[in-house]
């Protein structure tokens, strides 16, 4: 390399290297963020965590745990010193083999990076050991020391750090420094396109995907709209289907189309190529004039005006609904109170990674405390919604290393634009929701659990009690699901009264649901048996290969084996068609 050239290096890195630090500083301490992100998010809450009666510790234990630091401590110290001088030695300690932050062979081979790995990784186990540890009164509290613990040690990794990453090191040499150029712009565009509350971190390419074009394809016409959402009727594959028909309810903190991604993953198409007869509520993405549209509106501006609809255009009189986590939840609570006022139009439920009983919301509930939950109650009231793009980072950091510094990694420090990837840019489409509903949904389900309790909750004079859920229902969750623990969603079978079918697939809450028979990438569990706990179901469930859909699809037809003409979109003169699908709601995007 010639001399120029290395100051060149030089010059660019005395440059940008304090902007980088200082990026990296104010991502780490929330810094210009609002008082709400970090109510959520800081990791400071571990002093008052820590502090109090509450909380004993293992003398025992923790006396252990610091001889094993030390006594590691040491033996690194010894081991680095005979790798500078050249001599071949074995790691103290070492990742987890799903470890992906240090593959980079110079993480094993280089022992000036060898070093600050194992550091790093013995300073993790002392810091995981010490909280062990510690008996804590209250289970949460528990549960929030140990999540942020675990995003601190994660956010300190030498993987996330300009000059501690060889990976980076290598792309600097490479690009003579433009890397960093890159990544400052990077950074400065995400930084002007996230709300005040959180900062939103580009996962994919924006501009990779059009809804219509390469995503959300199925043909449909929108046949009906309200304020909160649009109806879309999805023209059919047969001549003839099956009579009853099937209405989607997706959450409405989500858009639609993640059940509509490209042909050969979408749970739509799968369904009309089975011959069913398919349509899809669409909601709104909502701003401060919806903001006092709370949760029963959505109820019944969504599922059952839907129903209404789809029972009109079709002329049959009883449909299968299919909801989808949050979207499930407010479907069962619209079959309940239906079912107290003795309509017996759904047919069958089906409910995608839903909850019911929510004693064990997994870590979503390590957001949820006395001091966070009046800030974003407040912020709701000020704004009218609930910033989607919150929630967008808060599930984001529920798996923190893929989703949020894999991405500061390649965007920032490597000064690389991230990869196209469907179901990415749909988690990227952030939706707000109306403050009403934010409120009054995390305040019923998360906060005071009152679903599950016949009678804590009355819509309009009718008792909401999910036993009335009399019809068949197919619970569907997911094994590696971070959002909805498949054991948490397992409850809601205690709850619901009609013949029960509960399928665990493998993977996670997308990957998992839309996982196709042309790929079957991931297998399902069944058990013909529901007992009381989820674990004595799985120890007697069956493996089975492939994906869950024809499994799903089966079940179905089972509830209605009759064939008739197939409706067709926009042919009911009281529900002509508004505009094609996917519709005007769903294009909304924010930022």
């Amino acid at each position: 390399m010639h001399e120029q050239d290395k100051q060149d290096i030089l010059d660019t890195l005395n440059q940008y290297a304090r902007q980088f630090n200082d990026m990296v500083h104010s991502i780490l301490t929330k810094k210009n963020h609002s008082e709400e992100t970090a109510a959520m998010f800081d990791p400071e809450k571990l002093g008052s965590l820590l502090s109090g009666e509450s909380v004993e510790v293992d003398s025992a234990r923790l006396i252990q745990t610091q001889m094993d630091f030390m006594r590691q401590q040491t033996e690194l110290w010894q081991q680095a010193t005979k790798a500078m001088l050249g001599e071949k030695v074995q790691p103290v300690v070492e990742e987890e083999r799903n470890d992906r932050r240090f593959s980079h062979t110079d993480w094993q081979d280089n022992p000036v990076f060898s070093y600050l790995k194992q550091a790093y990784l013995i300073n993790s186990k002392m810091l995981q050991g010490t909280i062990a540890s510690m008996h804590f009164k209250d289970p949460k509290s528990a549960e929030q020391v140990k999540f942020y613990t675990r995003q601190y040690i994660n956010s300190v990794s030498p993987t996330n750090y300009l000059l501690s990453n060889p990976e980076v090191c290598e792309e600097i040499l490479k690009t003579k420094g433009q890397n960093m150029v890159k990544g400052i712009e990077n950074f400065m565009r995400d930084l002007e396109k996230s709300p005040l509350e959180a900062f939103k971190i580009t996962q994919t390419d924006m501009d990779a995907f059009t809804l219509g074009e390469n995503l959300a394809t199925t043909k449909g016409e929108v046949v009906y709209q309200n304020a909160l959402m649009q109806l879309i009727h999805y023209s059919p594959k047969h001549e003839k289907t099956y009579a009853k028909p099937v209405l989607f309810v997706p959450p409405f903190i989500n858009k639609y189309y993640i059940l509509d991604l490209e042909e050969k993953k979408s749970v739509v198409n799968g369904l009309l190529e089975s011959g069913f007869s398919v349509f899809m509520i669409s909601w709104v993405n909502p701003d401060a004039t919806l903001a006092d549209k709370d949760f029963v509106d959505y109820m019944k501006a969504g599922p059952l005006d839907a129903l209404d609809t789809v029972c009109a255009i079709t002329g049959r009189e009883k449909v299968n609904m299919v909801g989808f986590c949050v979207g499930g939840t407010l479907l069962s609570t619209a079959a309940a109170y239906l079912r107290a006022k003795g309509d017996t139009r759904i047919a069958s439920l089906t409910l995608l990674t839903t909850l019911l009983d929510f004693s064990e919301p997994g870590e979503i509930g390590n957001y949820l405390t006395e001091d966070a939950l009046p800030i974003m109650e407040q912020n709701a009231d000020i704004k009218g919604i609930y910033d989607g793009r919150i929630l967008g980072l808060s599930f984001s950091l529920l798996r923190e290393n893929n989703l949020f510094w894999s991405y500061f990694i390649n965007n920032y420090l490597k000064g690389k634009d991230p990869a196209a990837f469907d179901i990415l840019f749909w988690n990227s489409d952030a939706t707000n929701i109306t403050a009403a509903c934010f409120k009054q949904y995390i305040r019923t389900t998360y906060w005071e659990n009152k679903l599950k309790t016949p009678g804590a909750v009355v819509i309009d004079g009718v008792p909401i009690d999910l036993s009335n859920i009399d019809m068949p229902v197919y619970f569907l969750t997911t094994l590696a699901d971070h959002i909805v623990l498949w054991q948490g969603a397992y409850k809601g079978t205690q709850l619901v009264s009609g013949d029960t079918t509960f399928v665990l697939a493998g993977s996670g809450h997308l990957a998992g649901v839309i996982n196709p028979p042309i790929t079957g990438k991931y297998p399902h569990w069944t058990n013909d048996t529901l007992p009381a706990s989820a674990s004595e179901w799985f120890d007697g469930a069956t493996k089975q290969e492939g994906s869950w859909w024809p499994h799903w699809h089966a079940w179905l037809k089972q509830q209605g084996k009759n064939k008739v003409t197939a409706p067709q979109p926009g042919a009911s003169d009281a529900f002509p068609a508004i505009e094609p699908a996917p519709g005007s709601y769903v294009l909304k995007q924010l930022g």
